[in-house]
């Protein structure tokens, strides 16, 4: 028979190996979840921190506060989100065409459609916004390298 040591069954020594299994797990899933939601945030940051530079580095794009360029960045990625990938697929030909090339236009149009829904960023005209979006993806390809190298240990 078990031996009983208060109220724990120490002889069954499997259903506490279960119940560590269970907590370490859900503990583990938490963890998870606070881990993404932080590389979520400061991917958001990272993000701003670009569309300033962006403004700083050239004259066409002007980002009136931090505040502006959280709102811009947020707009940016629901954008790239939603609207993008249904622009590549209905523009597909036409980038097929053009090797790719037209790819840089609708990311233009992305920049230009995010300045004209926030009022913290402004851009002017098409040429400022694609010359804009090519120097904010850039920076953003730098910020997820660095991202990566970063949070990946």
């Amino acid at each position: 028979a078990p031996v009983v040591d208060g109220c724990f069954n120490v002889g069954d020594v499997d259903g506490a190996h279960e119940l560590l299994i269970i907590a370490v797990t859900r503990f583990g899933s938490y963890v998870w979840v606070i881990l993404q939601a932080m590389k979520f945030i400061l991917k958001w940051l990272c993000s701003a921190l670009a569309l300033l530079a962006v403004a700083y580095l050239y004259s066409g794009v002007v980002v009136t506060s931090f505040t502006g360029a959280l709102i811009a960045a947020a707009v940016l990625g629901v954008l790239n989100t939603i609207v993008r990938p249904l622009l590549v697929l209905l523009t597909l030909p036409v980038t097929l065409v053009t090797l790719g090339l037209f790819m840089f236009v609708i990311n233009a149009l992305m920049f230009w459609a995010a300045a004209s829904l926030v009022s913290g960023l402004s851009v002017n005209g098409f040429w400022a916004a694609l010359i804009g979006s090519v120097i904010y993806s850039l920076l953003q390809l730098a910020i997820d390298f660095v991202l990566e190298r970063l949070l990946s240990k």
